[in-house]
């Protein structure tokens, strides 16, 4: 009876938003005005933990955290969970909204709806939750409150009456917010005197607990003296603590129905506890048959949009640098990794992320927590090859595992469906930056009589590298975009190498299309010749068709006056020194190394 109670009182929900509007600062005044978090020790961006989070000032990682609030004299328990907005991190946001009864739908009321804000609504209403629209920055002095609420009525079909004002910097509205939340979304709904079930919604590694596994208890209880059994990987072990997340870790003795907390499983290998599992009690009789417990749905496996390959400097650090990705796939539920190895560089992994910013983070907490710095190899798409006189079709996953040309009877590439909303006066501007890439054109609808959704057929490759950041230049920013993957189609590509010092460097290959394959390399070699290092020779830089080179250019030597100690005398003195430094010029270009940096691969990518 008591649990029943505890279970009405419990409200588990997640803020979803478009990147940037305000999500992370919202969640600070909700953490203020429920008094989880003394005024003393608040700071901006509570729940993002990770210094990369503040520095770019973006949410990488799903943040639950519990609050506790007094409504109308009854005091709740409030479980937040605080979600991604960047089109890259979206599988964070499914996974929360698998652990939750509602959501809070944030729009920026200077910005309006975005089109994040349109996927994120379209992932919550599919887990059927309860959502709760919230405009928030009314306190800025172009905030259009009337407008935006029209745009989310558009999208929604609710009234205006329902949407709530906030403002998370000031803290205007979050009492009427938290009001809403206890009396909108449902109470948990789960059998306290079931089997044990509880989703595991994601992970993290700690060196003396092992794997803590943050977890919603759907049924049943855990207690902290119980034997645990995971049903998929059917891995087992005793719980080494348990408890709440407020949000630093708070010990208690058992998690209940209804619960999100967290469980130190004492598990060493991420293999033995996987996200979207389902935990269950460990059961005493000796038979211990568990085929009768139903595992929770979990997640729908999430497939890479692109991929890098990865290769440590020293060929002795690959060990450390597999032990390193673990870690990262057990924190990171979308990135994957696998052995592979290259005549040229040796042996690596392949990874597979959601697009160039997951990339660019997973290098970056390599270098910060593992001090790793390794080559990596420019980002690709899975390209499918349908051979000759053989109805062969293979997959690639990079540039060198391209067959030779003769045996090639056609390259199929993946295409996305492309969305971008757009404030109408950026329209001709943003049909022009398409008009220079291959997107075909689908649709135009108009959301209100200033805004505007572009539908497009875009191939990935197009979108993934840095078509993001030109979309937001020609339109002042105001522009946002998502995609989702379509299939693939038949389209005339080629392999470019690019060739340093005569040296083919195998990390630069890329797949192009053969009627850009010109621009692409010249801009290359180009972009090269700004981000590699002079040396005491020249440096020629090549992009070349199999034996065809199609642009150069060259970076000229460190130069030294050697006639720096002459003092008079005849000329030929002076030209007999110069003669000598342009012999041994000669002999160090033909002989000579180029180091390349790390930070020059994707330094390349960038326009």
């Amino acid at each position: 009876m008591v649990i029943l109670t505890l279970m009405k009182n419990i409200r588990n929900f997640c803020i979803i938003a478009h990147i940037d509007h305000g999500k992370s600062t919202l969640s600070d005044r909700l953490l203020e005005v429920t008094g989880t978090i003394e005024e003393r020790d608040m700071k901006e961006q509570l729940l993002d933990t990770m210094d990369l989070e503040r520095e770019r000032g973006i949410t990488i990682k799903l943040q639950p955290v519990q609050m506790d609030y007094k409504h109308n004299n009854v005091n709740y328990t409030l479980n937040l969970i605080d979600t991604p907005g960047h089109v890259d991190f979206a599988y964070e946001v499914s996974r929360s909204l698998a652990a939750v009864e509602g959501a809070v739908l944030l729009v920026d009321a200077t910005q309006g709806v975005q089109a994040q804000t349109l996927t994120n609504l379209y992932f919550a209403l599919e887990q059927d939750l309860e959502i709760i629209p919230v405009l928030n920055k009314i306190d800025l002095p172009n905030a259009d409150v009337e407008k935006v609420k029209k745009e989310i009525i558009h999208i929604l079909g609710c009234e205006a009456d329902d949407i709530l004002a906030v403002s998370g910097k000031t803290g205007e509205g979050v009492e009427n917010l938290l009001a809403r939340v206890i009396d909108d979304i449902p109470a948990p709904s789960g059998q306290t005197d079931a089997d044990t079930r509880a989703l595991i919604f994601d992970s993290v590694y700690d060196s003396y607990k092992g794997v803590l596994a943050y977890v919603r208890i759907v049924d049943g209880k855990i207690d902290k003296r119980d034997n645990i059994h995971m049903l998929m990987t059917k891995g087992q072990s005793s719980v080494v603590e348990l408890g709440h997340l407020k949000p630093k870790y708070e010990k208690c003795s058992e998690l209940l129905t209804g619960d999100i907390g967290y469980i130190a499983t004492g598990f060493k290998s991420v293999s033995e506890c996987k996200v979207g599992d389902t935990i269950t009690i460990k059961q005493n009789s000796k038979t211990e048959n568990y085929d009768d417990i139903e595992p929770l749905p979990g997640y729908q496996e999430v497939q890479p949009a692109v991929y890098a390959s990865f290769y440590p400097l020293d060929g002795s650090d690959y060990n450390l640098m597999r032990d390193a990705l673990e870690k990262l796939t057990l924190n990171d539920g979308a990135f994957r990794f696998e052995p592979e190895s290259n005549k040229a560089l040796g042996r690596g992994f392949r990874c597979g992320f959601l697009g160039l910013l997951h990339l660019e983070i997973i290098q970056a907490r390599l270098e910060r927590e593992f001090d790793m710095h390794p080559t990596i190899t420019t980002p690709s798409v899975v390209y499918r090859i349908r051979k000759k006189n053989t109805d062969e079709v293979i997959e690639i996953f990079s540039p060198t595992e391209l067959p030779d040309p003769s045996e090639i009877e056609s390259i199929e590439e993946p295409y996305v469906k492309l969305e971008i909303i757009s404030p109408s006066e950026y329209f001709g501007s943003v049909m022009e930056l398409m008009g220079n890439t291959r997107a075909e054109y689908k649709s135009t609808e108009y959301i209100d009589e200033s805004r505007v959704q572009l539908t497009f057929d875009a191939p990935l490759m197009d979108v993934i590298v840095d078509f993001h950041d030109q979309l937001k230049s020609v339109s002042s920013g105001y522009a946002s975009m998502n995609y989702e993957t379509i299939g693939y189609r038949v389209s005339d590509l080629v392999k470019l190498d690019i060739l340093v010092a005569g040296d083919v460097v195998e990390a630069f290959a890329r797949i192009v299309p053969r009627e850009s394959a010109q621009k692409v390399g010249k801009s290359t070699v180009e972009k090269l010749k700004e981000v590699l290092p002079r040396q005491n020779f020249a440096i020629a830089l090549q992009a070349a068709i199999g034996s065809n080179i199609i642009a150069r250019a060259t970076i000229s030597a460190y130069r030294k006056d050697v006639t720096a100690g002459l003092y008079g005398g005849d000329i030929t003195r002076k030209r007999k020194l110069l003669e000598k430094q342009k012999k041994g010029k000669k002999r160090m270009t033909q002989s000579g190394k180029v180091e390349i940096p790390p930070e020059a691969f994707l330094k390349v990518l960038r326009k």
